[in-house]
């Protein structure tokens, strides 16, 4: 029997394989197809044993399936934007695009030897123009469709890459790249409207059978729907145009064990007060050098401001409530205000301890439990409590029978109104960086905002650029930002902010069925190949990946994703 010699056995049928195109995609209408995506890898020079266990895998699935008979699709590309690349150019010299482009040749060149079954024909780089500037496409039709748009927002700032951070890019209250505190700012960013699909999305979750039940949970935890009541509280002495403080509670059972309420740092009535008066000005802006992430506000110490404006208890208006500034409310949640019931919260606890404020206990575990708490008291909400301060509903109930019955109290005697919210929220999409997919819209003094016009795209990022200084080069070059109004033909500057980088992952499964088409994809390829049959990823990105985008599990299901990209143009 000859001796196996990788060196020359495996190069001699890579040939072979290479020369017969064994590999290459084609759709046929005779063969059942099959669809393997690995998560594709970010092009930082070398790959790694996490990268040859991954498209092994999906290698070794991809051979199963043209063995039994099916037409595979087993496509390679490169998540090449990034900070990393304009991290390289300011640390090393030279271009983010040069040492992204040797990056993918020295990968590509490393993983060729390993002889796997991808048909390197489909091959696609992010950065590449024929990709980006059919992602430029899909963001005009998105904005054409009303699901993009634009507004002031409190941003995750990282302050050392001097951009804007997703929730999911913050770890431990720092930027996942830089490694530097993050701090909250206010700017005007572009955000795509997902949250107007979350009842959808989470529907469609009880319809991916075969994903991995950690993350269905995840997603269905973030787009988090919740029952609960919004109501306002009249104030005293509040400044003018702030009669009413408007709060959303998920638990409206527990009005009567309410203290104090919130506001967040960055509400309307925290701004005025804030330019008034000094003390709360540098309290706020203590608050703001936190991040906006959930993890961020839950670790940090936390911290209330008495503004010395007093809210009247919509039960007893005798009753007054303190209203505090706190570092732990968010503005984009419900209304940027809560009522705090310290009993039956441990944030509220641990905040109305630190401040001496009332714990009021609203429900116990049994009639004759002590009332007074040296801890939070939160059991699940499907258990059966006694309410000693209830309101509505029996004494013996369970939690959610308990909100159920507050809210139909509540709106029976005008106190508010049962809503449905969502925690997922539109996904902000604006990055104050060079290296990354420019957004199409120009900025005209006559027109205002106006998206580039399809016939000149791509809109490519200009090489001549310098990171000599920090921040976004496309801010200062001279030339690129000029151009004209596609509306009117005046004097105009483009948008110097670019996406994302998970904007150009969330559809990267659609553009390989038709890699090089002068569409997103072409409608016969995206009906013929997908859906993805089988994904594949690492542990490390299961988060920001299935968290991120959230186009994938709907859309992937339904291909409606795809259908977009080959409506467009």
């Amino acid at each position: 029997m000859p001796r196996y010699t990788p060196a020359e056995i495996e190069a001699r049928w890579q040939a072979a394989w290479t020369e017969n195109e064994v590999f290459k995609a084609v759709r046929d209408a005779d063969k059942p197809k099959y669809y393997v995506l690995e998560m594709f890898p970010y092009p930082s020079g070398r790959i790694h044993m996490g990268h040859v266990r991954n498209y092994t895998m999906g290698d070794v699935i991809a051979r199963y399936k043209i063995a039994t008979g099916h037409n595979v699709l087993h496509p390679m590309g490169w998540d090449a934007f990034g900070m990393p690349a304009e991290n390289a150019a300011m640390a090393i010299g030279g271009h983010p695009a040069d040492w992204t482009y040797s990056n993918i040749a020295d990968m590509k060149e490393q993983m060729k030897p390993l002889g796997l079954s991808i048909d390197w024909s489909r091959e696609l780089a992010t950065c590449h123009p024929g990709y980006y500037g059919q992602q430029q496409a899909l963001f005009l039709d998105f904005l054409e469709a009303g699901l993009v748009y634009r507004k002031n927002a409190i941003v995750n700032w990282d302050p050392v890459d001097m951009t804007v951070l997703a929730n999911e890019q913050v770890e431990a209250g720092r930027g996942w790249r830089s490694g530097a505190l993050v701090e909250r700012r206010e700017l005007t960013q572009w955000f795509f409207k997902i949250s107007d699909y979350s009842e959808e999305l989470l529907e469609a979750l009880d319809s991916l059978d075969n994903w991995p039940a950690k993350v269905k949970l995840m997603q269905a935890n973030w787009i988090g729907k919740s029952r609960g009541l919004q109501f306002a509280f009249s104030t005293v002495d509040a400044p003018d145009g702030h009669e009413k403080i408007e709060v959303y509670t998920t638990r409206p059972d527990t009005l009567l064990g309410a203290s104090f309420v919130g506001i967040s740092p960055d509400h309307p009535l925290a701004k005025v007060l804030e330019r008034d008066n000094e003390d709360v000005a540098a309290f706020v802006a203590d608050c703001r050098k936190g991040g906006t992430t959930e993890e961020a506000i839950e670790t940090a110490e936390k911290l209330g401001f008495d503004t010395g404006i007093r809210v009247r208890h919509p039960f007893d208006t005798a009753h007054e409530l303190p209203v505090y500034i706190a570092n732990f409310i968010l503005m984009d949640y419900g209304t940027g205000a809560i009522f705090g019931c310290p009993a039956h919260d441990e944030r509220d606890f641990e905040f109305a301890t630190k401040y001496g404020l009332p714990i009021i206990s609203t429900y116990l575990p049994s009639e004759d439990a002590d009332e007074e708490l040296t801890e939070a008291y939160v059991p699940p909400k499907t258990d059966k409590v006694f309410y000693n301060r209830g309101f509505a509903g029996d004494q013996w109930q369970t939690g959610l029978e308990g909100i159920d019955a507050a809210i139909t109290f509540c709106e029976a005697n005008g106190v508010g109104q049962g809503v449905t919210k969502f925690r997922l929220r539109d996904w902000g999409l604006s990055r104050q960086r060079y290296w990354g997919c420019p957004i199409p819209v120009v900025h005209c003094d006559g027109c205002g905002v106006v998206p580039e016009k399809k016939e000149n795209l791509p809109v490519e990022l200009p090489y001549d650029v310098s990171f000599d200084v920090p921040g976004n080069p496309l801010d200062r070059h001279p030339t690129w930002r000029d151009c004209a109004c596609p509306a009117c033909g005046a004097d105009a500057k483009r948008e110097t902010d670019t996406m994302d980088t998970f904007v150009d992952s969330s559809w990267y499964f659609a553009r390989f069925t038709a890699p090089r088409a002068d569409t997103p994809t072409i409608a016969e390829d995206a009906a013929y190949w997908m859906n993805v049959d089988q994904y594949i990823g690492g542990g490390a990105c299961d988060s920001p990946s299935a968290l991120c985008p959230l186009f994938r599990p709907r859309d992937a299901d339904h291909r409606t994703f795809a259908q977009i990209c080959a409506r467009t143009l």
